[in-house]
């Protein structure tokens, strides 16, 4: 059987944006298959010790600065380290990836440019109208995705799927879960792809 890697990451996130086609490259060179799980920080820092950006320490805050202006030209990602819309709120874009996901749609595209409009093409993804221009341009009825997304279902889907990364022993974003191992952050990749080749 072709081993899962279940990925739970947050529409906001750059580490996510980081990783999100080097995840997919990975399990492509190995057989492995992507469970995609949307997750929102607003839920999950508050129950593992997690502190939103804004609260916290100016150190960590500079640190973080910097690695994101290294990692982006190590990997040849565009990405701008201070966007206009940001932070935002990620839970409007989890809904609608966890509402498509739901109607049997493969979300690793459309996640992708939920990312990519955040973090390189300066676009409010915290705005409905916008997230809905998204999904239409990955082959989506964004407006119908939206619609249910931020009914009752969509906002349980959300619930749920943040329940399911604590239960995993997420505490931060990206996560990802190989064969129950973890690995945090977008610079464990390397050993995912170890884990994967059996070599961890």
């Amino acid at each position: 059987m072709p081993k899962r890697i279940t990925y739970y990451f947050s529409p906001v996130s750059p580490w996510s944006y980081l990783g999100h086609a080097r995840l997919g490259e990975i399990a492509s060179r190995h057989g492995a298959t992507i469970d995609y799980v949307p997750v929102t920080v607003s839920a999950v820092f508050p129950r593992t010790g997690g502190l939103p950006l804004p609260k916290r320490a100016p150190e960590r805050q500079a640190y973080r600065l910097a690695e994101l202006r290294r990692w982006p030209r190590l990997l040849g990602v565009p990405l701008n380290v201070e966007p206009k819309y940001f932070p935002a709120d990620d839970r409007p874009a989890a809904r609608l990836a966890l509402t498509a996901k739901a109607r049997g749609h493969d979300i690793a595209e459309l996640t992708l440019a939920i990312l990519r409009a955040c973090w390189a093409e300066e676009r409010d993804i915290a705005d409905l109208a916008t997230l809905g221009e998204i999904a239409d341009a990955c082959g989506l009825d964004g407006r119908a995705l939206l619609q249910e997304s931020e009914e009752e279902p969509g906002h349980q889907r959300l619930d749920d799927a943040c329940e399911q990364a604590i239960a995993a022993g997420c505490f931060g974003v990206p996560w990802y879960d190989v064969e129950g191992e973890p690995f945090w952050g977008q610079d464990r990749l390397e050993l995912v792809e170890k884990k994967l080749a059996g070599e961890l």
